[in-house]
């Protein structure tokens, strides 16, 4: 006789609303990308001499580049074009880097606290499913 285990199907009918805002691993990747790709892409603008808004900015695409490659690969709209907190978390991240900079702090561990401030924010932002406004017609 077999023994009968909980079945995922089960899980999956009681915390559906938490399985369906993680969707897969692949996007908890994703927000770890794009917390350090947004700091890599911040910290080397300003290494090459870039100003903050350069930074920032060079930040904020380096960071969101990867998964709009991979969204539009796979046949998906970017994350970056809904109303995910994407590009906000990037930003953070990106600002975060910048504002050490100017301060003149150790670039290592004020790119960490970055990355994690990125990541951290997206996370939060998918698990709680928080999103960015949307401004309504006017009738």
């Amino acid at each position: 006789m077999r023994a009968i285990s909980p079945s995922p199907g089960l899980a999956t009918f009681y915390r559906y609303d938490v399985i369906e805002r993680m969707r897969n691993p692949v996007q908890l990747f994703d927000a770890v990308g794009l917390g350090l790709f947004a700091v890599i892409g911040a910290g080397k603008a300003l290494d090459h001499g870039l100003g903050p808004v350069g930074a920032v900015m060079l930040g904020i695409l380096t960071g969101i580049g990867g998964g709009m490659v991979r969204d539009v690969l796979t046949m998906q709209i970017p994350n970056v074009l809904k109303r995910e907190l994407y590009a906000v978390a990037a930003l953070l991240g990106a600002v975060l880097v910048v504002i050490g900079h100017a301060f003149g702090l150790a670039s290592a561990p004020v790119a960490t606290a970055g990355a994690i401030a990125c990541f951290i924010l997206r996370f939060l932002a998918m698990r709680h499913g928080w999103q960015l406004p949307v401004a309504k017609a006017r009738k």
